[in-house]
């Protein structure tokens, strides 16, 4: 799914000045990994999630998503590939506030051109795998964080894509609504889908089958992981 190489990232501050946030990383993902990404801040993190998001590219080094070559697209279409193979979870949610939970998860199949009839559809589907099909209507103030993230996570996965990038998206709940939002996680992933979430967390990252662990731009660590069920003995 994820093939980097030599993956370098620079950032200049003015005319003279520059910050190396990645500095050369090789890193492959398969096909339905769940990998968990640390590290202190600073070291990275958030830049290598930004340009598997396709939200940013490289300096230097080479980006494969599922054998296509993304890291020198154009921004017309890094947005068309961010929108047909790659769904977002973030710590704040973001959702729009006076939209309910259904046209919420529709907006991203809004931008495909579906009609109002099988985005309705597909929403529908996407919050009952969140088990929110008695929320459809509700904003988010009338809905809890973990809730809210729920709806964040079904609109993620409403277009179907393959890889699903979730930064620190346990970040503003309890420990009982972060264990259940990252049991969704568990659930899509055993489902197929591609995982990749930044964590300060170790015990968030328990969940994942695999921990990338970074600092100042390099990989320092990649260790495959007991799933957080087999480590509590379930």
């Amino acid at each position: 799914m994820i093939h980097l190489r030599s993956l370098t990232k620079v950032y200049k501050l003015g005319k003279a000045n520059s910050v190396r946030a990645l500095a050369g990383v090789d890193l492959d993902i398969e096909d339905a990994e769940f990998v968990a990404v640390m590290g202190a801040s600073g070291s990275g993190k958030s830049t290598l999630m930004n340009i598997l998001g396709c939200l940013d590219r490289p300096t230097e080094g080479e980006y494969t998503l599922s054998g296509e070559v993304v890291s020198m697209k154009s921004d017309e279409q890094l947005a068309h590939t961010r929108n047909r193979k790659i769904g977002f979870v973030f710590q704040t949610f973001n959702l729009l506030p006076k939209l309910s939970a259904l046209q919420n998860v529709e907006l991203p199949l809004v931008y495909r051109g579906m009609s109002a009839r099988e985005r309705r559809t597909i929403a529908l589907d996407s919050l009952s795998k969140v088990g929110l099909s008695d929320r459809v209507s509700h904003r988010p103030a009338e809905l809890s964080g973990g809730q809210q993230q729920r709806v964040a996570i079904a609109r993620a996965i409403a277009t179907s894509p393959g890889l699903l990038l979730a930064d620190e998206p346990t970040g503003n709940l309890d420990s009982a609504s972060g264990s259940e939002i990252m049991q969704i996680f568990s659930d899509l992933n055993a489902n197929g889908i591609t995982i990749v979430l930044i964590t300060h967390d170790e015990h968030i990252a328990a969940y994942a089958s695999r921990v990338v662990k970074l600092r100042d731009g390099l990989i320092i660590s990649d260790e495959s992981v007991f799933r957080q069920k087999v480590a509590m003995g379930e």
